[in-house]
């Protein structure tokens, strides 16, 4: 018997089981894709409030005995702040600065919230919640004059 041209090709079958497979590795690669997505954007939310932590840091440690002496007689409200850091119009953090005297050392802590955290009306709760809360970053530090 002779070969027909039509026979050495792929059945429909094949052809479909084919595209199945790609389909399903395709499928696989795009999920990976959307997961590393957004782990790079928590990533950077953490990178930030932690850049935002530090930058409080500093700018505290510039202070002298007597501006840390009145920094820390304002009350948490005061030491409470609604951040924009992109200058959209929209605050993107909350950085709240949790400060305690103790003769000439400055207990200092500094913790940052994402912006879902700007509903939360006594910033008081979300000192003592650290854990439940979900802080973004968190620096505690001493400073001594």
């Amino acid at each position: 018997m002779s070969k027909k041209p039509h026979d050495s090709g792929f059945s429909l079958i094949e052809v479909l089981v084919g595209l199945f497979l790609v389909g399903v590795a395709v499928l696989g690669l795009a999920q990976l894709f959307l997961v590393s997505v957004t782990n790079n954007l928590r990533a950077d939310r953490i990178a930030s409030a932690t850049y935002l932590a530090q930058q409080q840091i500093d700018w505290l440690r510039s202070f002298t005995y007597d501006e840390l002496n009145a920094y820390g007689a304002l009350p948490l409200a005061g030491r409470d702040e609604a951040l924009d850091v992109n200058l959209d119009g929209r605050n993107d953090y909350r950085r709240i600065t949790d400060f305690t005297a103790a003769g000439n050392l400055f207990q200092v802590r500094v913790l940052v919230y994402s912006s879902e955290m700007l509903n939360v009306a006594d910033p008081q709760e979300l000192v003592e919640d650290v854990d439940i809360r979900r802080v973004r970053a968190l620096i505690a530090t001493t400073i001594s004059r």
